[in-house]
């Protein structure tokens, strides 16, 4: 592994989401001396939070697989995840309603989830779960360490005897192929394919390898924490603060000194410089250009994933037929895909993603008062609508969603808003995403693992870049990983996350309960 050269005893990090917190918490466990810049007023980045009304709302990601990753990064320090925040295990860590009418409660216990699927399509589905499980298991084994928590540093690195064990498991194969090898219902698949809109592609055009995602969501589990999920950047940055880490809040980064190939300082909109022996780079890649002064050069650009639609809702009632995450699928499939990611059209038949996160938290809303997030994918600004045109879109999409979602039994959802706040890829586009959308750059096969823009920087000795831009990509426990990556490189200390938790880590929570959906 390629480490960067010459002195690294201060190292300043750039962003303070959460592979800012990850890098600044294993290069303090290396007994670095670390400095994070964020230019917003709290940690987070992309898992910010919103006060409004009384209602606390999260504006960034809602599901929360691989908590023992973020407890990886807390051990550095001699933390732990459990000591910081109380973690609840949903179940069902999903709750799947279908355009028929049909329901179907996703499971992460397997004997749970047979029965559930034994039920809801019968005895041939159900086996086809369990080989399906064990499939899935499989290829996340064959992953984890040599593909996904790896540095390359050269794609001859895939040359190695784990690679024809993901062969042989299919993992080159379509998404969409591979998962009708198991399951012949097409709303089972659904439930274990609708994860590629993660990476960019529709399930026909997606790897299977990357049923590695539908791993974590369905067989590791899914969690919530208790304030929240900015309640986790929250408890990464207060450990990383404890550990003697400075943080310099509501500080934006203008530009980075030189001077023989090295970053020696950075320099901050307020006129301050921060010397530095090297820099970890976190922001979305257009910002990190910008400070390079340069893009790295690339045989193709950057094709990026779809965007989203993102209506935060504080309501005066709710609808007991919704879990905590709520998969509220359309007729329509492939063309929905089609639309989102070659037509450039909004989805005429959406299939959507409802949180409702006061059901296990009631103190994120007002007595009584309850918080729904309704993401809807939608094209980036590559492929469909501009940031301008989204302007006069996304008010008119907005009264669509809330119209579908009434018909699909949110029955006076319109009436009983009393605080929202609509995101579209305008507004990503505010906050320098490219495409305008917060999911980066597409998983396509030439932007993954060694073919990802990579973490070290070329023509800097002690650059090195974290977050969904680069490797291994984008999602809570992938960018986990980028930020103890990005600190190997500086530290050339490079230890293994476990495969799978075990009983002391983060899955465990710390005051444990099981947590029932309100209508099961």
């Amino acid at each position: 592994m390629k480490t960067v050269k010459g002195p690294t005893d201060h190292v300043v990090v750039v962003g303070a989401g959460l592979s800012g917190l990850a890098a600044a918490l294993h290069l303090l466990g290396a007994g670095r001396r670390v400095t994070v810049v964020e230019r917003a007023a709290v940690p987070g980045g992309r898992a910010g939070v919103l006060e409004r009304g009384g209602y606390r709302v999260d504006t960034g990601p809602t599901v929360l697989t691989m908590p023992h990753l973020a407890d990886e990064a807390l051990a550095a320090v001699g933390d732990s995840l459990a000591a910081r925040l109380e973690l609840t295990g949903l179940h069902p860590a999903y709750r799947a309603q279908f355009a028929d009418g049909s329901r179907l409660d996703v499971h992460t216990a397997a004997e749970a989830m047979e029965t559930e699927v034994r039920r809801f399509a019968g005895a041939r589905e159900a086996a086809g779960y369990r080989r399906l499980r064990t499939w899935l298991t499989d290829l996340y084994t064959a992953q984890m360490r040599r593909f996904i928590d790896t540095n390359f540093d050269s794609p001859f690195q895939l040359l190695h005897p784990d690679l024809a064990r993901l062969a042989a498991l299919g993992g080159f194969g379509r998404l969409d192929t591979r998962i009708g090898r198991f399951l012949t219902d097409e709303r089972l698949r659904r439930v274990f394919s609708f994860q590629s809109l993660y990476v960019g592609l529709p399930p026909a055009r997606t790897l299977a390898a990357y049923a590695v995602i539908a791993y974590m969501d369905t067989v590791a589990g899914v969690y919530f924490p208790s304030g929240g999920m900015h309640a986790l950047p929250r408890a990464m940055a207060d450990s990383a603060a404890g550990a003697g880490a400075v943080f310099r809040w509501n500080t934006t980064v203008t530009r980075l000194e030189r001077a023989l190939g090295r970053v020696t300082a950075v320099h901050t909109a307020d006129g301050e410089r921060i010397g530095c022996d090297a820099v970890v780079l976190t922001p979305d890649l257009p910002v990190v250009h910008h400070l390079l002064g340069r893009a790295p050069w690339r045989a193709l650009p950057l094709r990026h994933a779809p965007s989203a639609v993102v209506l935060h809702l504080g309501t005066d009632r709710t609808w007991d037929h919704l879990a905590h995450h709520t998969l509220s699928f359309g007729a329509a499939w492939r063309n929905t895909f089609r639309e989102i990611t070659r037509g450039g059209a909004v989805m005429s038949d959406p299939s959507l993603l409802i949180t409702r996160p006061t059901a296990h938290d009631p103190s994120l809303a007002p007595p009584g008062r309850h918080l729904h997030h309704v993401l809807a994918p939608c094209p980036n600004t590559d492929t469909g609508p501009g940031a301008r045109q989204w302007e006069d879109l996304g008010p008119r999409y907005r009264d669509r969603l809330i119209a579908e979602l009434e018909r699909r039994g949110l029955d006076g959802l319109g009436a009983a808003i009393e605080e929202e706040c609509l995101v579209t890829p305008a507004d990503w586009t505010r906050h320098r995403h490219a495409a305008g959308t917060p999911f980066s750059a597409a998983h396509t096969f030439a932007q993954t693992g060694p073919f990802r823009p990579r973490n070290l920087v070329r023509g800097l000795d002690n650059a090195v870049l974290a977050g969904c831009g680069t490797t291994p990509g984008v999602g809570i426990p992938t960018v986990l990983i980028s930020g103890k990556l990005a600190a190997a490189r500086i530290t050339g200390i490079h230890r293994r996350s476990p495969l799978f938790a075990s009983a002391g880590t983060a899955a465990v929570p710390a005051r444990p309960r099981t947590a029932q959906g309100a209508a099961s």
